[in-house]
C-alpha cells in the first residue's frame, strides 16, 4: 500500500482554509469514502504525489493532457510566450490563430469567441440561443454537466414536459423552471417535449459523447432525432464538446455522428491544459454578439496569450498524421483487457470508449444507456476497485460517474501493467463479493 502521509497532512491543512480542502468537489475523493492524494509534479503518462508515489495517470487533468503531463513542445512555447506578458486584456495574434485552427477542425463553428472556462462558454452559448429565439426554455439531459450555471444545476421533474426543480441549494426556482432535464437516448421523451413545449424552446444542449456520467454513448438516431426536432421547431442545437472536442476525434463526436450542432462549445484540450472555453457557430448567431450585436459576451481573461498558446501548440501536434486512430488502439487495448479480467473472475463489467476517452462500469447490464443505469451500477465494487488500483500506481477517476483519458505518451507496457494489476485486484474482489455477470 503507498503511504500518503504527507498527502494527509496536507488536506487537513487545506481544509482549514479551503472549502472541503478541495477547489472542485470530485477531487475529494468522497465517492470513494478516501482521502485525496495531493500531486507535486507530472511527466508524460505519469503523476506523482507528495509522498513520491508514481501513479499511472488515467485522469489527465479530466481530459485536456491529450499529449501527456509537461510536453515540452508546448512548454517551450509557452515559456517564450510568457517572457511578454502574462495577459494584455487587448486582442493579440494569437486568438485569431487558434481560431483557424479550431474552425478547420470544427467547419460548424463558422466564428468563435474565446472564454476562460467552459462554463462561461455554456453560459454564453445558452444566453445566446435565448436571444436569437427570444424564448426562455431549455432542454439538457439528466447527468449531462454543462458546467456550474444556475439553470443548468437541474434535475428532471417528474415527467418529460414538466419543469426541473433545483439539485443545489442557490438555484432559485424561477431560473429552474425554465429548464426541461430529459432521460438521455430517450427518443419518445424529447419528442414528447417538443410536441408540448416546442414554441418555447429556446435550445437543446447536450453532450453528444456524454462524459459526467461516466462515458455514455449517443445512440445516433437520438442525435439525429434532437437535429431535425430543433430543425423543426426553430430552436437551436448546442454541442457541449468541451470534453469530447479533439479528445475523440480532430472534429469531435459531431465528427463521427455526423451530426452538425447550431453551435458548439470546447475547452480543455483547446487551453492545452490552461484555462480555456471557446463557444461558436454559424455567422448569423455569432454576430449577433456585442459590440457588432445587442448580446452581451465579455472577460477581461478571454483569449488569454498564454492560455492561446498552450492551445495552438497542443492543436498543432494532435493534428499529425494517425494521432487519434494510434490513441483509440490504446484506449481500446486496455478497455477489452479490463473486461476479460473481470469476466475471468466473474464479475459483471461493461466498457464504452471513443478516440482518448472511455468508461467501465460494475453492471449486468449489456449496455448503459442513461444517467439511471449508472445509478444502477454497483458503487461497492467500483470504490474497492478503485482503492485497490490506486495502491498498485494506477489512478483512475475517485467517482463511478467520470470517464477516463489516456494519452499519446501511455505506452502499450503502461496498458498491460494497467490490465495485470486490474486482473490481481479482481481476482481480491471475487474472493469477497459475490457479483457474477
Amino acid at each position: 500500500m503507498n503511504k500518503t502521509k504527507l498527502s494527509k497532512k496536507a488536506f487537513l491543512e487545506s481544509k482549514k482554509i479551503i472549502p472541503g480542502g478541495v477547489n472542485s468537489p470530485v477531487r475529494a475523493f468522497k465517492s470513494v469514502n478516501s482521502l485525496p492524494i495531493f500531486i507535486e509534479k507530472g511527466d508524460g503518462a505519469y503523476i506523482y504525489d507528495l509522498d513520491g508515489n508514481k501513479y499511472i495517470d488515467y485522469i489527465g487533468s479530466w481530459g485536456p493532457m491529450i499529449l501527456g503531463h509537461a510536453n515540452k513542445a508546448v512548454i517551450n512555447s509557452i515559456q517564450k510566450v510568457i517572457k511578454k506578458s502574462t495577459s494584455f486584456g487587448a486582442p493579440t495574434l494569437l486568438e485569431t490563430k487558434l481560431a483557424k485552427l479550431i474552425k478547420k477542425n470544427f467547419p460548424s463553428m463558422e466564428k468563435m469567441r474565446m472564454t476562460s472556462s467552459g462554463t462561461e462558454a455554456t453560459m454564453s452559448a445558452i444566453r445566446l440561443a435565448r436571444g436569437y429565439t427570444q424564448r426562455d426554455k431549455i432542454i439538457k439531459f439528466e447527468g449531462c454537466y454543462h458546467g456550474h450555471v444556475d439553470s443548468l444545476l437541474v434535475n428532471a421533474g417528474s415527467g418529460a414536459a414538466t419543469f426541473g426543480t433545483p439539485s443545489s441549494p442557490g438555484v432559485p426556482k424561477d431560473l429552474s423552471k425554465h429548464t426541461y432535464a430529459l432521460e438521455y437516448n430517450n427518443i419518445k421523451q424529447i419528442e414528447k417535449c417538443f410536441k408540448v413545449n416546442g414554441k418555447n424552446i429556446a435550445c437543446v444542449i447536450i453532450e453528444p459523447i456524454a462524459g459526467n456520467m461516466n462515458c455514455i454513448l449517443p445512440n445516433q438516431l437520438f442525435l439525429k432525432k434532437i437535429r431535425s426536432l430543433c430543425n423543426k421547431y426553430k430552436s437551436i442545437l448546442i454541442f457541449d464538446e468541451v470534453m469530447t472536442g479533439f479528445r475523440v476525434a480532430k472534429g469531435g463526436a459531431q465528427e463521427i455522428y455526423k451530426v452538425k450542432p447550431d453551435i458548439t462549445t470546447l475547452g480543455k484540450i483547446v487551453g492545452g491544459g490552461m484555462p480555456v472555453g471557446v463557444f461558436g457557430g454559424s455567422k448569423k448567431y455569432m454576430d449577433l454578439l456585442s459590440p457588432d450585436g445587442p448580446i452581451y459576451h465579455a472577460g477581461t481573461l478571454s483569449g488569454n496569450p498564454v492560455a492561446m498558446t498552450a492551445g495552438i501548440k497542443t492543436l498543432e501536434i494532435l493534428s499529425e498524421n494517425n494521432f487519434h486512430k494510434n490513441l483509440e488502439k490504446k484506449t481500446a487495448r486496455l478497455m477489452m483487457g479490463l473486461k476479460k479480467s473481470a469476466e475471468k473472475h466473474n464479475i459483471g463489467f461493461q466498457i464504452s470508449y471513443a478516440g482518448g476517452m472511455f468508461g467501465f462500469f460494475f453492471t449486468n447490464k449489456k449496455k448503459i444507456n442513461n444517467f439511471k443505469e449508472v445509478c444502477d451500477c454497483n458503487e461497492l465494487i467500483f470504490e474497492k476497485f478503485f482503492k485497490l488500483m490506486l495502491s498498485k500506481g494506477i489512478y483512475f477517476a475517485p467517482s463511478l460517474f467520470e470517464a477516463g483519458f489516456i494519452s499519446s505518451r501511455h505506452t502499450m507496457k503502461d496498458i498491460q501493467y494497467t490490465i495485470k494489476a486490474a486482473e490481481e485486484s479482481f481476482k481480491e474482489i471475487s474472493k469477497k463479493i459475490k457479483f457474477s455477470i
